[in-house]
């Protein structure tokens, strides 16, 4: 296999964990923040910290509002973390190598692309993007799912699954450092309901 292959279907798979990492952990703190009271409810600032995006986006927004982290999370563009620049990576990634790539596995990507293109174009999404967040962490699911039953379990498919499990990996490991020094206002709330809740979400 050409190394410049292997480094596509890696980064393919890395892009679409990502952006499914990112759906699911804005969907989460979004339904959090409906059940804290004021004070918590408003933790927007740790998802950016958790991208390690925080610089970047201090630059584009200044204020960790609600609107802001979502606009930066989910489609904009100078963000290349964002849900839109990551399908979008893991779409062009996934072109340069497509005759390595089964035809479902090239088309769920593609439709995954366009999903989230579209959505960008609508202004309402982010008004209640539950829905949204969704959709993408379904297509993701559908990628993987496809790409498991239609690909040889050969060395494309060993590329595809070790970019997605690092992935997963580094996230989870962003999201436990950010938990432990950013996300509790203060360290005598561990061990508290809150604590318990938020280990759990």
């Amino acid at each position: 296999m050409l190394s410049r292959a292997a480094d596509a279907i890696f980064w393919m798979s890395r892009y679409i964990e990502r952006a499914e990492n990112v759906a699911r952990f804005v969907d989460v703190n979004q339904t959090l923040s409906l059940s804290f009271e004021e004070g918590i409810r408003t933790q927007w600032e740790p998802l950016v910290h958790i991208t390690g995006d925080t610089q970047r986006f201090a630059e584009l927004y200044g204020e960790f509002n609600q609107q802001n982290v979502l606009q930066f999370l989910t489609f904009d563009t100078k963000n290349p973390n964002s849900i839109l620049s990551c399908v979008h990576q893991a779409r062009e990634n996934a072109r340069s190598v497509r005759e390595t790539l089964s035809t479902a596995t090239w088309q769920e990507i593609n439709k995954f692309y366009l999903l989230v293109r579209d959505s960008a174009a609508d202004r309402s999404i982010l008004e209640q993007p539950h829905r949204f967040l969704s959709e993408v962490k379904r297509a993701s699911n559908l990628i993987i799912g496809v790409t498991y039953v239609t690909m040889s379990h050969g060395e494309s498919w060993h590329f595809c699954r070790l970019g997605r499990l690092l992935e997963r990996a580094d996230k989870t490991s962003r999201i436990v450092d950010v938990k432990y020094f950013i996300l509790l206002p203060d360290p005598s709330d561990v061990g508290t309901p809150l604590d318990v809740v938020q280990w759990s979400a």
